[in-house]
């Protein structure tokens, strides 16, 4: 009785010995796929292909007027002032310069050069749409064309300090060039201000004086530009007024065509500036009609 007393208040004996070992099991298993999932993830983890590093994001750009990590000042933007002669890099900017400069070494010799044009594309612009007028109203005048595209104040001021200007004073035979043409300034509109585009154009004439003692300049006001009155304009309408005031009826002369090239009401015609800027045929006989008589005066 005491055996079946004491199976009827608790386990039989295998069924404890049987209760532990599925505990124990069960314990077992529950470790087996721990250690499985474990490995299985590591296994994964493994095979995955490794993630790309992000990439380095660049620094940002220091202000121009700010210093750089290292505390050193960043070098200033290169900038090319109006009365700071500069060349071009361009293959055929530098040939035209040398070809100026082999025709003036013929002047230096020969003495044949009375007048120099000295300006950017609307000068060059007398070898095409002007070249016909050019041939008929200026061939007496032994003239040369200086004339480059794209120039501005400081491309000219460069040029006449190497070359186009030497020996021009005292030519070996014949006379010394006796006037020089100057039309220059519109392509500085963009990037310099009136009173330095004015002071460019002071010191192409300074330096032409300079280098051709007793030379006569025919200063001409900058051309108007633009179909109407715009910014442009008006900023080189301020140029002229400022350049004006070297003409000393004396040695330089300044004269403002500009009235000539425009309608009554201030607009340009396209039959006389195609762009609003260069000249077409037409245009250049305006000029040449507007200068000729000058030119005779300060040759004689």
């Amino acid at each position: 009785m005491s055996l079946l007393s004491d199976r009827s208040t608790g386990d039989p004996p295998d069924a404890c010995v049987s209760s532990g070992m599925t505990h124990s099991l069960r314990s077992l298993i529950v470790g087996l796929s721990i250690v499985a999932g474990t490995q299985s993830a590591w296994s994964q983890q493994a095979n995955q292909p490794a993630k790309p590093a992000a990439p380095a994001q660049p620094a940002a750009p220091a202000h121009k007027d700010s210093p750089s990590a290292d505390g050193a000042q960043p070098k200033a933007e290169k900038i090319v002032a109006a009365t700071t002669p500069a060349s071009r890099p361009d293959e055929w900017w530098q040939k035209r310069h040398e070809s100026f400069n082999a025709r003036v070494k013929q002047g230096h010799e020969k003495g044949d050069i009375d007048v120099l044009f000295i300006g950017d594309s609307i000068t060059q612009g007398w070898e095409n749409e002007g070249k016909q007028v050019w041939a008929d109203r200026f061939a007496k005048f032994n003239p040369v064309n200086l004339g480059i595209g794209g120039d501005q104040t400081q491309h000219v001021l460069w040029r006449l300090d190497h070359g186009n200007l030497d020996g021009l004073d005292k030519p070996a035979a014949g006379k010394a060039a006796k006037l020089a043409v100057i039309m220059i300034g519109t392509n500085n509109v963009g990037g310099s201000k009136a009173e330095e585009t004015a002071a460019g154009v002071e010191g192409i004439v300074s330096k032409v004086k300079s280098k051709v003692p007793g030379i006569k300049v025919l200063l001409l006001a900058i051309f108007p530009r633009e179909e109407k009155p715009g910014e442009g304009r008006a900023k080189n309408t301020k140029v002229n007024e400022i350049i004006a005031k070297l003409g000393d009826n004396k040695q330089v002369f300044f004269l403002d065509i500009g009235a000539a090239l425009m309608n009554k009401d201030g607009t340009l015609d396209k039959a006389i500036m195609p762009d609003f800027l260069h000249l077409s045929p037409e245009g250049y006989k305006r000029w040449a009609d507007a200068i000729e008589p000058k030119l005779n005066e300060l040759t004689k």
